[in-house]
């Protein structure tokens, strides 16, 4: 009988955040793959669970891979991160598809994620959002004038120790009064949100260097500072037009970049 490979969400902080799902196919599956053993332990040694683990991370993917599809032919897997939901931003995804690949049935629980949780506490809009994973260590600036015009919250990872490099990219490249929110050791005890401007927060961590985990957002452009002219919109779509795009395709595209609508962009004479 074919194993199923289970995407088990564990906590980000608080070793209560977690289902009785999650725990019941912990204790159930054949072997649990992790980032960490020692992290994992934690948990399962709460929970009492001995279910027998192995590593499976970014540097051995490649080595493991194979063995933890192994174990699909007879038994179930259960596949967790060191913390929230697998498959985000670790190597759980090549595992996914792998496993999709040699027609393992793949079940996603519902669970912990930092992700989520910093958002619906920022304050700033949740109605549409982009997650942009962990952040490139050279050439932020270019980074983030590159997301200057992305109407999204913007959702990323960084370290305590490159937070206010990273503030201070998003001040030059974004603009020093773009309202962020720094989300830091989320479900944890000292659980805290610093909101304001780009300026007004790389200002206080300056003043009071963070630690923990850190999980930073950034609101999207207003609709108002998008607005182009009608000059600008009119090359940006004949130039899309002009590289093969539908027009309904470019005018979309260029509707989310210039604060336009996309009828009126798909009208135009161009």
């Amino acid at each position: 009988m074919t194993g199923i490979l289970y995407l088990v969400p564990t906590p980000i902080g608080n070793l209560e955040d977690i289902t009785l799902r999650a725990l019941r196919i912990l204790k159930s599956a054949a072997l649990i793959a992790c980032e960490d053993t020692r992290t994992s332990r934690v948990l399962l040694n709460h929970y009492e669970i001995d279910t027998p683990l192995t590593s499976y991370h970014e540097h051995n993917k490649l080595v493991k891979l194979d063995a933890i599809l192994d174990v699909l032919d007879t038994g179930d897997v259960a596949l967790i991160s060191d913390a929230g939901t697998p498959g985000l931003s670790d190597p759980g995804f090549e595992l996914v598809r792998a496993a999709i690949e040699r027609g393992y049935p793949v079940v996603p629980l519902p669970g912990a994620s930092a992700v989520i949780t910093a958002l619906v506490g920022s304050g700033l809009p949740t109605d549409s959002f982009v997650y942009l994973g962990f952040l490139p260590r050279k050439h932020l600036p270019e980074y983030f004038a590159a997301l200057k015009n992305e109407r999204r919250t913007m959702i990323c990872y960084e370290s305590p120790h490159r937070l206010t490099d990273a503030l201070d990219a998003i001040v030059d490249g974004i603009g020093p009064d773009r309202p962020v929110v720094v989300a830091r050791e989320l479900s944890k005890k000292f659980e805290e949100f610093v909101r304001g401007t780009a300026a007004e927060v790389r200002e206080h961590m300056r003043q009071q260097p963070p630690r923990g985990e850190i999980t930073l957002l950034i609101a999207g452009a207003p609709a108002e500072a998008l607005h182009w002219d009608a000059d600008q919109v009119r090359a940006a779509f004949r130039a899309r037009l002009d590289a093969g795009e539908s027009r309904s395709s470019a005018a979309k595209q260029v509707a989310a970049e210039s604060g336009w609508k996309k009828g009126d962009i798909y009208a135009l004479d161009v």
